[in-house]
């Protein structure tokens, strides 16, 4: 009788997780979706779609958040990733999708003094209400990047390099590494790999 319970437990804990899982994905090569969707800006005030915010030769998009341990791990790799787009004419936005958490740490005044904090000036962080942005990429972590080419189409996705804990020990910078085989024609490789962070914080 107790194992029966056990597993019943278990099945429904399962279906729990999956029940708040996002319902959609996109595979490489797919065009980027909600790309016309406003979000507030807690950088440089106002509202900003992916459309507005995509450059000449692509778009960076990077789930992330204020206070997940592995965000603020990668966060002092923000400021080189933004100056290689900046320089590159890559657009480059993060997405705070953490719902469920709007009420307190990923507030937006709490975005925008996290912004001022860590001098977000050429990134725009944005608020992904209802987490829209998020069910749409199939997004499930912070910090979790998906790349796109001057096509909005996807060239690489997951996550930013192999060592959130210490930079100078990085052996394969997967998201830079990219950044370079898509500019100059080539396939990424690898074009996926697995996003390591806190899990976005959806509503119930």
């Amino acid at each position: 009788m107790k194992s029966i319970l056990r597993i019943s437990f278990l099945m429904v804990a399962v279906m729990a997780a999956f029940a708040f899982m996002p319902d959609n994905d996109i595979h490489i090569g797919d065009k980027a979706p909600k790309t016309d969707v406003a979000m507030k800006n807690a950088t440089l005030g106002g509202e900003l779609t992916l459309e507005q915010a995509k450059m000449e030769n692509g778009l960076l998009v990077m789930f992330s958040c204020n206070t997940c341990p592995f965000v603020i791990a990668w966060e002092d790799r923000y400021t080189q990733i933004a100056d290689l787009c900046k320089s590159q004419k890559i657009g480059f936005v993060l997405l705070n999708s953490n719902e469920a958490k709007r009420d307190g740490a990923d507030a937006l005044d709490k975005m925008k003094a996290h912004a001022q904090e860590k001098g977000y000036d050429m990134v725009n962080y944005l608020v992904d209400e209802n987490h829209v942005v998020a069910d749409a990429f199939g997004a499930t972590r912070t910090p979790e990047v998906f790349l796109f080419n001057g096509d909005l189409e996807l060239a690489y996705t997951g996550a930013i390099d192999d060592n959130h804990e210490d930079k100078a020990k990085v052996g394969d910078h997967y998201l830079l590494t990219s950044i370079k085989s898509m500019l100059a024609g080539k396939a990424c490789d690898p074009a996926h790999t697995k996003s390591v962070g806190c899990t976005i914080k959806r509503k119930k």
